[in-house]
């Protein structure tokens, strides 16, 4: 079997790649937020499958996928930032817009689904030669014996502490803008409103696609958002009022409101450039935009 060798050369690891039995191409060694991935490109062509194929498997079984767990997926500021950290490899394409990487988790749950006796193999291979590799600083342990990959090894140690400071640096930064932001009891549109450049009419809309909301009105002339299962007491809880209009029956309103685990997501969203935003909106984040290039 032969793999895409990515070419990759990473700051975390200068080592390059580890060897898959069975495997005719080393498998270059990748990781993001700390977690060792892989691309989908790899698991297509360790699967036996096509690109195509893993990803609509992803979407048809998106339930079973949760971001930051099983994958990541990077679009705007963090594909670009991934790009440059790979800028010498082949990795990913200069014109792609948007990346999946597969944890361990992701991996392991994809070859269920895909469900040959190849998947499950090169599963097995990734996980015994790939995942589960000690490592230093997110440095693969090179072989002990040869002074070279020892001087190596430590270099490249320093030089991904360094990083790692620095990332908490940037970390704590976003935690204290996104304090900023968020107060309790913000709908969605409210929170969004806070957000330079959003499209606040279509956020409801947004989140119903993301499976957070959905219309308890769907004939009605106006959207009666009701929080969905799937979002409550996760990322949305609800308030609801009774109104008694004159000469007419009362009735319930409702209002999603937002929590914090679900500020943290549709921020993430806006620094990646995935929320809809205004046609006129001129690229600027809120006023700590230099957040979307750092994180």
């Amino acid at each position: 079997m032969s793999l895409p060798t990515n070419g990759a050369v990473t700051p975390e690891n200068r080592l390059n790649s580890v060897a898959l039995s069975g495997v005719t191409a080393n498998l270059p060694v990748l990781s993001y937020m700390g977690k060792r991935v892989v691309t989908t490109e790899t698991l297509a062509h360790g699967y036996g499958t096509d690109e195509g194929n893993i990803r609509t498997n992803l979407s048809r079984n998106i339930a079973r996928f949760e971001e930051g767990i099983h994958y990541f997926l990077l679009t705007g500021s963090e594909l670009k930032v991934f790009k440059n950290r790979v800028a010498k490899s082949n990795s990913v394409g200069s014109n792609a817009r948007s990346l999946t990487l597969w944890t361990e988790k992701g991996a392991a749950r994809m070859s269920k689904i895909v469900d040959t006796n190849q998947a499950w193999d090169f599963f097995e291979k990734l996980e015994d030669s790939y995942f589960n590799l000690r490592e230093v600083y997110g440095v693969m342990l090179p072989n002990i014996d040869d002074p070279i990959q020892l001087a190596r090894a430590w270099a490249d140690a320093m030089e991904a502490k360094k990083q790692a400071e620095q990332l908490t640096h940037q970390q704590a930064e976003y935690i204290e803008h996104l304090e900023e932001l968020f107060a309790e009891g913000l709908s969605p549109v409210q929170f969004c409103k806070r957000l330079n450049g959003v499209n606040t009419s279509k956020i409801s809309a947004f989140l119903q696609s993301a499976n957070w909301l959905y219309d308890d009105n769907p004939q009605g002339r106006h959207a009666q958002w009701r929080v969905k299962s799937a979002a409550r007491d996760k990322y949305l809880t609800e308030k609801s009022a009774q109104v008694t209009p004159n000469s007419a029956a009362s009735f319930t309103t409702y209002q999603p409101v937002l929590l914090r685990a679900g500020a943290v997501w549709i921020y993430r969203k806006y620094l990646k450039g995935a929320l809809p935003m205004k046609r006129d909106w001129g690229g600027e984040h809120t006023h700590d935009k230099y957040l979307a290039e750092d994180i």
